[in-house]
């Protein structure tokens, strides 16, 4: 979809945007045994490709992915790759989505931040998993919308924030566990320090092109130690708001 025009007032939308998000707000959403059928197929194509977490595996079979994209997409929204929504970000491939909640071993009841609500896929899948989801968008576009989809308020577990991810939300913090799903430049020093001691961090660092997707994990001495594993491609983390 078309980007935002930056020089506009920052509550009129560019036609295309509008006309967007009007269509998803008009739809009507129906889960059907098609779907959830397809959603069974995905889930094991993502065992194929190692994921082994059977709570990461039933959060994805139990969540409608195609309710998070225009209906243009219905037909291939479970296929494992990523697709385009709002402002030029993208809902992520199902795999990355897995693989970073792999990651992160989630337990229920514990508090992660998420940096990057996009379409609020990840949010959903953290949510189903019994978190409490503490999640910050940086464009305007995207965090309004979010607050009408109606799928969203089966949630209760999710509160979702208009900010800077590279500020977090140190008001809400320390956290058990955080989540940046674009790419970091370097690892944010502001997120470091509202990780709560034991708790872990998953975030792909890099520069444009490939990121190194990192786990760091804050232990009692208050140290960070750093594991490495595979290289993937998000878009980039960005700092401040946008309207």
């Amino acid at each position: 979809m078309a980007r935002a025009n930056p020089n506009a007032h920052p509550y009129i939308l560019h036609p295309s945007s509008l006309f967007a998000i009007l269509h998803l707000l008009m739809r009507t959403y129906v889960d059907t045994y098609r779907h959830q059928g397809l959603r069974k197929k995905l889930v094991a194509i993502l065992r194929e490709k190692g994921i082994t977490d059977e709570k990461v595996l039933d959060a994805i079979n139990l969540i409608p992915r195609h309710f998070f994209l225009d209906t243009a997409f219905d037909d291939i929204a479970y296929q494992d790759r990523a697709f385009p929504i709002a402002q030029d970000q993208t809902i992520s491939q199902p795999y990355t989505v897995a693989y970073q909640t792999e990651l992160l071993r989630v337990h229920p009841h514990e508090k992660i931040l998420e940096i990057g609500t996009g379409s609020s896929y990840q949010s959903c899948v953290l949510a189903q998993m019994g978190a409490r989801v503490f999640t910050i968008e940086r464009q305007r576009l995207l965090f309004d919308f979010i607050k009408t989809f109606s799928f969203i308020s089966r949630y209760r577990n999710i509160k979702f924030f208009y900010g800077d991810g590279y500020e977090g939300l140190p008001t809400f913090g320390p956290f058990d566990k955080i989540i940046v799903t674009a790419a970091a430049p370097h690892i944010p020093d502001r997120l470091v320090e509202q990780l709560c001691i034991g708790g872990t961090m998953v975030i792909p660092v890099g520069e444009k092109g490939l990121q190194r997707m990192l786990r760091l994990t804050k232990n009692h001495s208050g140290i960070i130690d750093f594991e490495e594993f595979d290289n993937f491609s998000f878009v980039p983390m960005l700092g401040g708001k946008k309207n």
